[in-house]
């Protein structure tokens, strides 16, 4: 099965293109409401851990080392199987970051590393 993931930030518009939509934030987005944001999953366990997200703070000249951490903190995390067999349920997944760095956030590393993981397994 082709796994469509896409990464979008939380405050563009909801679109019925979006298929399964999950926030990878561990902290709620600012101004958003629940009700407006048409949410099917609060991954919350899969963001970086709160240090290894205060260190980075969105700097880009952090950014290949944050890359590298956060994808050794995935490899530790329990619930990333679950996770994974979730998403490989959906034919299309975007995962919502509240982030306003475009080219630097966890959804980016999150979505690589997701796809990587599926082409490998099987669920």
């Amino acid at each position: 099965m082709n796994h469509d993931i896409h990464i979008k930030r939380i405050y563009e518009p909801f679109s019925k293109e979006d298929g399964f939509r999950v926030l990878v934030d561990r902290v709620w987005p600012r101004g958003i409401s629940k009700a407006a944001i048409h949410l099917d999953m609060w991954a919350k366990e899969m963001a970086p851990s709160t240090a290894l997200r205060k260190w980075f703070n969105h700097d880009p000249a952090k950014w290949e080392a944050f890359k590298t951490r956060y994808k050794a903190e995935l490899d530790e995390n329990d619930a990333l199987e679950a996770f994974a067999r979730e998403c490989s349920r959906h034919p299309v997944v975007t995962f919502l970051y509240g982030a306003k760095d475009t080219e630097h956030n966890q959804a980016i590393v999150l979505q690589q590393y997701i796809i990587q993981k599926l082409k490998n397994q099987r669920f």
